[in-house]
């Protein structure tokens, strides 16, 4: 069965995207809801730094590492019975969560909920391929951009609401009636729709990719924790990065060869120029985006010490323009000039958090706000816009693999900044133990991966918009897309 907006209204068509962003909403939610409640965790659970961070990173990691498999796995089963088991582990998994009375328990159940979550998030963005022609993609991709942006961002607000009221198991606790509305409108919205083929699972590259970023990941994070030194008898921190790095260039190398017949990774579609650029800056803002965030919700409630509620408020500016913006650009980034979008974003990005390394003092939270309004304008210029010019130009049958691996970049880069803006926050405190200058040094490492991000966005290859190139496909999308990469 092949779903297409020839055998289906537009009406029903964006009543599927509705039903998918909500539970899409709740997964990136909880990639930044806990930041705002970590001084709470550690008194409750009597947790160090270093565990609280543990329960933003598990999720992440948990979250990026299956996202290849999980995307292949929907082309196996239909994405919405793949949406649907993700749903219901990630509702319970969150049950689990509120009710851990330990740091260990409560990291143990954000494994689960980020497994839950990488089960999920291939199937909106596949959706969207399929249910619209590249010549109205852009208006879909535009509200699921907008959904990651305010979801990502809204966080501390809502996570502050919650704390200061209810405590912070509540932050997991409000992902029970979302999920249960999710649940409901997938059965009554949500096609059933299968692609009819089978393919094969890349066993050793799952193990080889799943252990490799595990391994690297758990070296960044953990670095300090161990004085960069043993872990456990001979090993050590560098030996553990090392393996990391080793096993991801064995991937790499696996899904080259003549003998893997389906690698989880197809090589091949980074001939697309625009989608391999497109991932390097898709990593650039999930390091910016999650790398923002854990720092400066610790500042706002160590140096000023504000409420986990007033934390949330210096933050909300942000969520509100990125979400009112990624719609506006989404419609937008179908022109031939979509580029300066991102580019525009990536550098207000970087105005914005420059600004705030010389505006942290005891009593700066308030001056933060136009820079928030800035970074919130900034991040809604570079979401749906770069996801539209990564992908629009790929061929039809890549872009089940394309949206895989592009969810990948994106929860890796949001696994790099959780990890390493963590890192740079205990390796400052533990020489100067001045908290203000740890943030600061944070900051710096973001405006290092936004120069890399500015820098891709302006290689992009431009072209005649896919609303001309497409016209004469819009009436039966399943036709090939056959342009030059």
């Amino acid at each position: 069965m092949r779903i297409s907006s020839t055998t289906r209204t537009d009406r029903e068509n964006w009543r599927t995207v509705y039903a998918l962003c909500i539970g899409f909403f709740m997964t990136l939610l909880d990639t930044t809801i806990v930041n705002v409640a970590m001084p709470s965790m550690m008194t409750g659970l009597n947790a160090t730094l270093n565990d609280v961070i543990w329960v933003a990173s598990a999720y992440l990691l948990a979250f990026a590492v299956p996202l290849l498999l999980t995307g292949r796995l929907g082309d196996r089963f239909g994405p919405k019975r793949l949406y649907g088991i993700g749903l219901v582990l990630f509702v319970l998994a969150s049950l689990a969560c509120g009710l851990a009375t330990s740091a260990e328990a409560l990291i143990t159940a954000r494994v689960f909920q980020g497994l839950g979550a990488a089960a999920m998030t291939p199937q909106t963005m596949a959706f969207i391929t399929h249910l619209f022609p590249a010549a109205k993609r852009g208006a879909a991709l535009g509200m699921w951009g907008s959904v990651a942006g305010l979801a990502t961002i809204s966080g501390p607000l809502l996570g502050g609401v919650l704390v200061t009221h209810l405590g912070w198991q509540w932050i997991f606790f409000v992902n029970l009636p979302i999920g249960v509305l999710a649940l409901v409108l997938l059965v009554m919205w949500v096609p059933d729709y299968q692609p009819g083929r089978a393919p094969r699972f890349d066993v050793l590259g799952v193990v080889l990719c799943c252990l490799g970023l595990g391994l690297l990941v758990f070296g960044i994070q953990n670095g300090e924790h161990y004085g960069w030194g043993q872990v456990a008898g001979p090993i050590t921190i560098t030996e553990i990065i090392a393996a990391g790095v080793l096993l991801l260039v064995a991937f790499v190398l696996w899904q080259a060869s003549a003998r893997n017949p389906e690698p989880l990774l197809p090589l091949r579609i980074f001939r697309n120029r625009n989608f391999s650029l497109g991932n390097v800056a898709n990593v650039m803002i999930g390091i910016t985006v999650t790398g923002l965030f854990v720092p400066l919700t610790l500042f706002l409630q160590t140096v000023p010490k504000l409420s986990p509620l007033m934390a949330g408020l210096v933050t909300a500016p942000a969520s509100l323009m990125s979400g009112v913006v990624a719609i506006f650009a989404g419609r937008l980034s179908n022109r031939a000039n979509a580029k300066y979008l991102p580019i525009t974003g990536f550098v207000l990005l970087a105005v914005s958090i420059g600004a705030m390394t010389f505006l942290l003092t005891d009593g700066s939270q308030w001056v933060l706000l136009p820079s928030m309004i800035a970074a919130g304008t900034g991040m809604g210029l570079v979401y749906s816009p770069l996801t539209n010019i990564s992908t629009r130009t790929l061929d039809r049958s890549l872009l089940g693999a394309g949206s895989g691996i592009y969810n990948t970049s994106r929860q890796f880069g949001n696994v790099l900044g959780s990890a390493a803006t963590g890192a740079v926050l205990q390796i400052v405190l533990s020489a100067t133990g001045d908290f203000t200058s740890a943030v600061r040094a944070a900051f710096y490492l973001l405006l290092a991966a936004l120069a890399v991000g500015l820098v891709v966005a302006f290689a992009f290859r431009q072209g005649v918009p896919d609303s001309v190139k497409d016209s004469r496909r819009a009436s039966d999308p399943g036709l090939p897309v056959t342009r030059p990469s």
